[in-house]
């Protein structure tokens, strides 16, 4: 029996991105300059409530170079962040964005009224 729904649950965003030879030019100085005066201001300046995860995949996949994992509190949040990322050179300069997987934790759960199925490794 589904449950009524009482606060919004967190967005998680998986990104997929493929970087540019303009990013690959430059050096990792460079690069972390870029992102802490390009990218962090812009998403400061556009929303609150969002925090980041940043996963190198290019040593198994050709076509997704790196995951950025967003965790928003809410949908709007997400938005603002993605409003506030294509104002910047990461979005289609620095790095190509292959796809986005957008979903919120343990939906089901959620929308059946059940408790969560999850795995603890011991």
């Amino acid at each position: 029996m589904p449950t009524e729904k009482t606060e919004q649950p967190p967005v998680t965003a998986f990104m997929l991105v493929k970087t540019t030879p303009e990013w690959l030019a430059l050096t990792v100085t460079e690069r972390v300059e870029a992102f802490t005066t390009q990218v962090l201001p812009a998403i400061e300046a556009k929303t609150t409530g969002v925090r980041s995860r940043f996963y190198d995949t290019e040593f198994y996949s050709a076509r997704v170079t790196d995951v950025w994992m967003w965790e928003a509190e809410d949908h709007h949040a997400y938005q603002l962040l993605v409003d506030a990322l294509r104002e910047t050179p990461f979005w289609d300069r620095y790095f190509e964005v292959v796809e986005l997987l957008v979903g919120t934790e343990n939906g089901y759960a959620r929308t059946y009224g059940v408790e969560a199925v999850t795995t603890i490794a011991t």
